[in-house]
């Protein structure tokens, strides 16, 4: 590409606007109006993002009867065919997602994605599932199967425990007709269509549209 069309790409596609501080402390109210709304552009965009990591579990066994893609499938679409809201069949579906990333504590990864989109108690569940999918193999590996009774005086132990018995433990059938990741992409964007709670609570400009999320319905 020669000098001519290089500065006439340019003309056409100037480069993004950047905040000019070198240190936070220097940052202007300019500065912070241009990178807030950068942030809420991309943050509309977090479902979309949340679903492409799912896919990586996809083809990976770990010497379990089915992938970790298909028993995330399989642990929503208990959840979705028993007539849990969407919020709870989500939390099923992700709750597995930090496999990938959180070997040591992949519980903790999948919740800190779903608390700002989940209630309490369903964030709960999700971050101690851990412990109480434990119970139903620890103590062939030299651990502690009861593990969750240090959660016991928590009012949400009961939920955690019915989640783990009527939906986690029970999804590695291979002959189990699970829904596809397409039938749940739309619930994923609802649910995380605008945060519940989060520090980072920004507001909308007035003429934003009601829903960002991409691919939202």
């Amino acid at each position: 590409m020669g000098i001519e069309q290089k500065l006439a790409a340019g003309a056409e596609n100037p480069a993004p606007q950047r905040a000019k501080f070198r240190e936070m402390k220097d940052g202007t109210a300019e500065d912070w109006a241009l990178i807030a709304g950068h942030f809420r552009t991309f943050a509309g965009g977090v479902a979309g993002r949340v679903l492409e990591h799912l896919r990586l579990l996809d083809g990976d066994f770990g010497g379990f009867p089915v992938d970790r893609l298909e028993h995330s499938l399989q642990t929503a679409t208990r959840a979705y065919r028993d007539g849990r809201d969407e919020q709870y069949v989500v939390m099923a579906l992700l709750h597995d997602i930090g496999d990938t990333l959180g070997s040591f504590n992949h519980p903790d990864v999948a919740a800190a994605i779903l608390k700002p989109f989940v209630r309490e108690e369903l964030h709960w569940i999700c971050q101690h599932h851990g412990h109480f999918q434990g119970y139903y193999y620890f103590h062939y590996l030299g651990m502690d199967r009861e593990s969750r009774e240090q959660f016991r005086g928590s009012p949400h132990f009961e939920a955690c425990a019915e989640f783990c018995e009527k939906y986690d433990q029970a999804a590695f059938d291979p002959d189990y007709q699970s829904e596809s990741l397409e039938f749940f992409e739309p619930m994923v964007h609802r649910v995380m269509a605008r945060p519940l709670a989060t520090l980072y609570s920004l507001g909308e400009p007035e003429d934003a549209p009601a829903d960002t999320a991409e691919g939202a319905e």
